[in-house]
Protein backbone atom coordinates (compact mmCIF):
# COMPACT_ATOMS: atom_id res chain seq x y z
CA UNK A 1 0.00 0.00 0.00
CA UNK A 2 2.82 2.42 0.87
CA UNK A 3 4.52 1.88 -2.49
CA UNK A 4 1.38 2.92 -4.34
CA UNK A 5 1.48 6.50 -3.00
CA UNK A 6 5.07 7.27 -4.02
CA UNK A 7 5.85 9.92 -5.22
CA UNK A 8 2.27 11.10 -4.62
CA UNK A 9 2.62 11.32 -0.85
CA UNK A 10 5.91 13.31 -0.76
CA UNK A 11 4.48 15.79 -3.29
CA UNK A 12 1.29 16.33 -1.29
CA UNK A 13 3.25 16.46 1.97
CA UNK A 14 5.50 19.17 0.56
CA UNK A 15 2.51 21.21 -0.57
CA UNK A 16 0.97 20.59 2.85
CA UNK A 17 4.10 22.10 4.37
CA UNK A 18 4.22 25.21 2.15
CA UNK A 19 0.61 26.14 1.39
CA UNK A 20 -0.75 26.66 4.95
CA UNK A 21 2.05 29.16 5.63
CA UNK A 22 0.89 31.48 2.82
CA UNK A 23 -2.09 32.95 4.76
CA UNK A 24 -0.03 33.15 7.98
CA UNK A 25 0.96 36.87 7.74
CA UNK A 26 -2.57 38.26 7.56
CA UNK A 27 -3.82 35.94 10.28
CA UNK A 28 -0.98 37.17 12.50
CA UNK A 29 -2.11 40.73 11.80
CA UNK A 30 -5.64 39.75 12.83
CA UNK A 31 -4.37 38.19 16.10
CA UNK A 32 -5.98 34.87 15.16
CA UNK A 33 -3.71 32.85 17.45
CA UNK A 34 -5.68 29.59 17.25
CA UNK A 35 -5.67 29.73 13.45
CA UNK A 36 -1.95 30.50 13.38
CA UNK A 37 -1.18 27.55 15.64
CA UNK A 38 -3.30 25.32 13.41
CA UNK A 39 -1.26 26.43 10.38
CA UNK A 40 2.06 25.91 12.16
CA UNK A 41 1.20 22.46 13.50
CA UNK A 42 -0.20 21.29 10.15
CA UNK A 43 2.80 22.65 8.26
CA UNK A 44 5.32 21.17 10.71
CA UNK A 45 3.60 17.77 10.61
CA UNK A 46 3.70 17.75 6.80
CA UNK A 47 7.37 18.73 6.73
CA UNK A 48 8.11 15.89 9.13
CA UNK A 49 6.22 13.38 6.97
CA UNK A 50 7.86 14.71 3.80
CA UNK A 51 11.39 14.22 5.19
CA UNK A 52 10.57 10.74 6.48
CA UNK A 53 9.06 9.62 3.17
CA UNK A 54 12.22 10.72 1.33
CA UNK A 55 14.84 9.30 3.71
CA UNK A 56 13.19 5.91 4.21
CA UNK A 57 11.98 5.29 0.69
CA UNK A 58 12.71 1.60 0.06
CA UNK A 59 14.72 1.00 3.25
CA UNK A 60 14.49 0.58 7.03
CA UNK A 61 18.07 1.54 7.86
CA UNK A 62 18.48 3.43 11.13
CA UNK A 63 20.46 6.13 9.35
CA UNK A 64 19.26 9.16 11.34
CA UNK A 65 18.50 8.16 14.94
CA UNK A 66 18.63 11.72 16.29
CA UNK A 67 16.21 12.88 13.61
CA UNK A 68 13.87 10.02 14.54
CA UNK A 69 13.93 11.10 18.19
CA UNK A 70 12.81 14.55 17.02
CA UNK A 71 10.44 13.24 14.37
CA UNK A 72 8.34 11.05 16.66
CA UNK A 73 7.89 13.99 19.03
CA UNK A 74 6.74 16.19 16.16
CA UNK A 75 4.26 13.45 15.24
CA UNK A 76 2.97 13.23 18.79
CA UNK A 77 2.88 17.01 19.15
CA UNK A 78 0.79 17.36 15.98
CA UNK A 79 -1.65 14.70 17.21
CA UNK A 80 -2.32 16.95 20.19
CA UNK A 81 -1.70 20.33 18.59
CA UNK A 82 -4.14 20.13 15.68
CA UNK A 83 -7.29 19.31 17.71
CA UNK A 84 -6.17 21.79 20.40
CA UNK A 85 -5.82 24.52 17.76
CA UNK A 86 -9.20 23.65 16.29
CA UNK A 87 -10.68 23.92 19.77
CA UNK A 88 -9.15 27.40 20.18
CA UNK A 89 -10.58 28.46 16.82
CA UNK A 90 -14.13 27.39 17.63
CA UNK A 91 -13.81 28.78 21.16
CA UNK A 92 -12.89 32.16 19.71
CA UNK A 93 -15.75 31.96 17.23
CA UNK A 94 -18.15 31.33 20.09
CA UNK A 95 -16.73 34.35 21.91
CA UNK A 96 -17.35 36.48 18.82
CA UNK A 97 -20.85 35.16 18.23
CA UNK A 98 -21.81 35.73 21.87
CA UNK A 99 -20.01 39.08 22.17
CA UNK A 100 -21.85 41.74 24.17
CA UNK A 101 -19.58 44.67 23.35
CA UNK A 102 -18.87 46.04 19.89
CA UNK A 103 -15.14 46.12 20.50
CA UNK A 104 -12.47 44.06 22.21
CA UNK A 105 -9.68 45.75 24.12
CA UNK A 106 -6.01 45.10 23.48
CA UNK A 107 -5.67 43.53 26.94
CA UNK A 108 -8.48 41.08 26.14
CA UNK A 109 -6.78 40.14 22.88
CA UNK A 110 -3.49 39.61 24.68
CA UNK A 111 -5.16 37.44 27.31
CA UNK A 112 -6.83 35.36 24.58
CA UNK A 113 -3.46 34.82 22.88
CA UNK A 114 -1.88 33.69 26.16
CA UNK A 115 -4.69 31.20 26.77
CA UNK A 116 -4.44 29.88 23.20
CA UNK A 117 -0.66 29.54 23.57
CA UNK A 118 -1.05 27.53 26.76
CA UNK A 119 -3.54 25.21 25.07
CA UNK A 120 -1.76 24.87 21.69
CA UNK A 121 1.88 24.87 22.84
CA UNK A 122 2.13 23.93 26.49
CA UNK A 123 -0.64 21.35 26.15
CA UNK A 124 1.11 19.38 23.36
CA UNK A 125 4.41 19.60 25.27
CA UNK A 126 2.73 17.99 28.28
CA UNK A 127 1.14 15.43 25.96
CA UNK A 128 4.55 14.55 24.49
CA UNK A 129 6.04 14.15 27.95
CA UNK A 130 3.21 11.84 29.05
CA UNK A 131 3.86 9.51 26.11
CA UNK A 132 7.00 8.33 27.89
CA UNK A 133 4.72 6.35 30.21
CA UNK A 134 3.43 4.19 27.33
CA UNK A 135 6.48 4.32 25.05
CA UNK A 136 7.73 0.75 24.85
CA UNK A 137 11.07 1.47 23.18
CA UNK A 138 12.95 4.25 21.42
CA UNK A 139 11.07 4.26 18.07
CA UNK A 140 10.04 2.16 15.08
CA UNK A 141 11.06 2.54 11.44
CA UNK A 142 8.62 1.53 8.71
CA UNK A 143 9.82 1.20 5.14
CA UNK A 144 8.56 4.03 2.89
CA UNK A 145 6.99 5.71 5.92
CA UNK A 146 9.86 6.51 8.28
CA UNK A 147 10.04 6.98 12.04
CA UNK A 148 7.00 6.35 14.18
CA UNK A 149 6.42 6.32 17.94
CA UNK A 150 6.66 2.91 19.58
CA UNK A 151 3.73 2.90 21.98
CA UNK A 152 2.98 -0.11 24.16
CA UNK A 153 -0.61 -1.32 23.73
CA UNK A 154 -1.91 -1.31 27.30
CA UNK A 155 -4.99 0.21 28.92
CA UNK A 156 -3.15 3.45 29.91
CA UNK A 157 -2.39 4.03 26.21
CA UNK A 158 -6.06 4.71 25.48
CA UNK A 159 -6.32 7.30 28.26
CA UNK A 160 -2.93 8.98 27.83
CA UNK A 161 -2.64 8.95 24.04
CA UNK A 162 -6.02 8.50 22.37
CA UNK A 163 -8.30 10.40 24.72
CA UNK A 164 -6.72 13.79 23.92
CA UNK A 165 -8.04 14.27 20.39
CA UNK A 166 -11.36 12.61 21.25
CA UNK A 167 -11.99 14.94 24.20
CA UNK A 168 -11.01 18.05 22.22
CA UNK A 169 -13.20 16.91 19.34
CA UNK A 170 -16.23 16.48 21.62
CA UNK A 171 -15.68 19.81 23.39
CA UNK A 172 -15.20 21.55 20.04
CA UNK A 173 -18.46 20.05 18.83
CA UNK A 174 -20.24 21.57 21.83
CA UNK A 175 -18.69 24.97 21.11
CA UNK A 176 -19.74 24.71 17.46
CA UNK A 177 -23.35 24.15 18.46
CA UNK A 178 -23.18 27.01 20.96
CA UNK A 179 -21.63 29.29 18.32
CA UNK A 180 -24.40 28.60 15.84
CA UNK A 181 -27.01 29.11 18.54
CA UNK A 182 -25.43 32.39 19.71
CA UNK A 183 -25.15 33.62 16.14
CA UNK A 184 -28.82 32.91 15.49
CA UNK A 185 -29.84 34.71 18.67
CA UNK A 186 -27.52 37.71 18.43
CA UNK A 187 -27.29 38.49 14.73
CA UNK A 188 -27.60 42.26 15.20
CA UNK A 189 -24.86 42.44 17.84
CA UNK A 190 -22.69 40.18 15.71
CA UNK A 191 -23.12 42.41 12.65
CA UNK A 192 -22.22 45.46 14.75
CA UNK A 193 -19.11 43.74 16.06
CA UNK A 194 -17.99 42.75 12.55
CA UNK A 195 -18.53 46.30 11.25
CA UNK A 196 -16.32 47.69 14.05
CA UNK A 197 -13.61 45.04 13.64
CA UNK A 198 -10.91 45.91 11.12
CA UNK A 199 -9.30 42.45 11.09
CA UNK A 200 -12.36 40.19 10.87
CA UNK A 201 -14.87 40.00 8.04
CA UNK A 202 -18.06 38.01 7.84
CA UNK A 203 -16.47 35.84 5.17
CA UNK A 204 -13.44 35.04 7.31
CA UNK A 205 -15.68 34.23 10.28
CA UNK A 206 -17.72 31.70 8.34
CA UNK A 207 -14.61 30.17 6.75
CA UNK A 208 -13.18 29.69 10.23
CA UNK A 209 -16.47 28.14 11.31
CA UNK A 210 -16.48 25.84 8.27
CA UNK A 211 -12.85 24.85 8.98
CA UNK A 212 -13.62 24.10 12.62
CA UNK A 213 -16.72 22.06 11.76
CA UNK A 214 -14.86 20.11 9.07
CA UNK A 215 -11.95 19.41 11.40
CA UNK A 216 -14.10 18.24 14.30
CA UNK A 217 -16.23 16.06 11.98
CA UNK A 218 -12.97 14.36 11.00
CA UNK A 219 -11.35 14.35 14.46
CA UNK A 220 -13.94 12.27 16.29
CA UNK A 221 -14.33 9.53 13.61
CA UNK A 222 -10.55 9.42 13.07
CA UNK A 223 -9.96 9.04 16.82
CA UNK A 224 -12.50 6.21 17.00
CA UNK A 225 -10.99 4.47 13.95
CA UNK A 226 -7.47 4.80 15.40
CA UNK A 227 -8.58 3.29 18.70
CA UNK A 228 -10.30 0.42 16.89
CA UNK A 229 -7.30 -0.27 14.64
CA UNK A 230 -4.90 -0.25 17.58
CA UNK A 231 -7.04 -2.64 19.59
CA UNK A 232 -7.64 -4.91 16.57
CA UNK A 233 -4.05 -5.00 15.32
CA UNK A 234 -2.22 -6.06 18.48
CA UNK A 235 -3.56 -7.62 21.69
CA UNK A 236 -3.91 -5.33 24.70
CA UNK A 237 -1.21 -6.27 27.19
CA UNK A 238 -1.62 -5.92 30.95
CA UNK A 239 0.00 -2.89 32.55
CA UNK A 240 2.57 -4.10 35.08
CA UNK A 241 4.92 -1.20 35.74
CA UNK A 242 6.90 1.56 34.07
CA UNK A 243 10.07 -0.51 34.37
CA UNK A 244 8.39 -3.45 32.64
CA UNK A 245 7.16 -1.20 29.82
CA UNK A 246 10.68 0.20 29.31
CA UNK A 247 12.55 -3.12 29.15
CA UNK A 248 15.28 -2.80 26.49
CA UNK A 249 14.07 0.74 25.88
CA UNK A 250 16.94 1.73 23.56
CA UNK A 251 16.07 -0.78 20.85
CA UNK A 252 14.76 0.26 17.44
CA UNK A 253 12.36 -2.05 15.61
CA UNK A 254 12.39 -2.02 11.80
CA UNK A 255 9.48 -3.11 9.62
CA UNK A 256 9.91 -3.72 5.87
CA UNK A 257 6.79 -2.98 3.87
CA UNK A 258 6.20 -6.68 3.11
CA UNK A 259 5.72 -7.30 6.83
CA UNK A 260 3.30 -4.54 7.81
CA UNK A 261 1.41 -4.66 4.52
CA UNK A 262 0.65 -8.31 5.23
CA UNK A 263 -1.64 -7.01 7.99
CA UNK A 264 -4.30 -4.85 6.25
CA UNK A 265 -5.40 -3.22 9.51
CA UNK A 266 -1.86 -2.18 10.42
CA UNK A 267 -1.23 -0.86 6.91
CA UNK A 268 -4.51 1.06 7.01
CA UNK A 269 -3.68 2.58 10.40
CA UNK A 270 -0.26 3.74 9.17
CA UNK A 271 -1.68 5.31 6.02
CA UNK A 272 -4.59 7.00 7.82
CA UNK A 273 -2.26 8.59 10.37
CA UNK A 274 0.33 9.80 7.87
CA UNK A 275 -2.25 11.26 5.48
CA UNK A 276 -4.29 12.97 8.23
CA UNK A 277 -1.94 15.93 8.69
CA UNK A 278 -1.59 16.39 4.92
CA UNK A 279 -5.36 16.47 4.49
CA UNK A 280 -5.70 18.98 7.36
CA UNK A 281 -3.13 21.28 5.75
CA UNK A 282 -4.71 21.13 2.30
CA UNK A 283 -8.23 21.64 3.67
CA UNK A 284 -7.03 24.74 5.50
CA UNK A 285 -5.50 26.16 2.34
CA UNK A 286 -8.67 25.31 0.45
CA UNK A 287 -10.65 27.49 2.85
CA UNK A 288 -8.22 30.41 3.11
CA UNK A 289 -5.84 30.22 0.16
CA UNK A 290 -8.44 31.49 -2.31
CA UNK A 291 -10.33 33.91 -0.07
CA UNK A 292 -10.72 37.60 -0.81
CA UNK A 293 -7.86 38.71 1.44
CA UNK A 294 -5.66 35.99 -0.07
CA UNK A 295 -6.30 37.16 -3.62
CA UNK A 296 -5.70 40.75 -2.55
CA UNK A 297 -2.32 39.77 -1.06
CA UNK A 298 -1.45 37.74 -4.16
CA UNK A 299 -2.08 40.89 -6.20
CA UNK A 300 0.26 42.89 -3.94
CA UNK A 301 2.94 40.21 -4.17
CA UNK A 302 2.50 40.06 -7.94
CA UNK A 303 3.03 43.79 -8.31
CA UNK A 304 6.10 43.60 -6.07
CA UNK A 305 7.59 40.84 -8.22
CA UNK A 306 6.89 42.87 -11.37
CA UNK A 307 8.65 45.89 -9.86
CA UNK A 308 11.65 43.75 -8.88
CA UNK A 309 11.79 42.47 -12.46
CA UNK A 310 11.67 46.05 -13.75
CA UNK A 311 8.17 45.74 -15.19
CA UNK A 312 6.05 48.82 -14.53
CA UNK A 313 2.38 48.71 -13.64
CA UNK A 314 1.41 49.75 -17.15
CA UNK A 315 0.50 46.07 -17.57
CA UNK A 316 -2.46 46.53 -15.22
CA UNK A 317 -3.61 42.93 -14.55
CA UNK A 318 -3.19 43.24 -10.81
CA UNK A 319 -4.55 46.77 -10.57
CA UNK A 320 -7.91 45.67 -11.89
CA UNK A 321 -7.83 42.74 -9.48
CA UNK A 322 -7.26 45.14 -6.61
CA UNK A 323 -10.28 47.22 -7.51
CA UNK A 324 -12.38 44.11 -7.81
CA UNK A 325 -11.36 42.65 -4.43
CA UNK A 326 -11.40 45.77 -2.24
Amino acid sequence: MANLDYPLFPIFAFFGFVLPLIPLPWHLQAWNSGTCYFMLWASLACLNQFVNSIIWKGNVINSAPVWCDISIRITMGAIAGLPASSFCIVRRLYGIAAVRNASITRAEKRRAIIIDSLICVLGPMIYIALQYIVQGHRFNIFEDVGCMPALYNTIPLYFITYSWSLIFGLVSAVYCVLSLRAFAQRRLEFAQFISCNKTLTIGRYFRLMALAMTELMCTIPLSVVTIWLTAATTPISPWISLANTHIDFSRVEQFPSVIYEADPKMALGIQVNRWASVVCALIFFGFFGFAEEARRNYAIWGRSILRICGIQSSLHPFSSDKKRYV
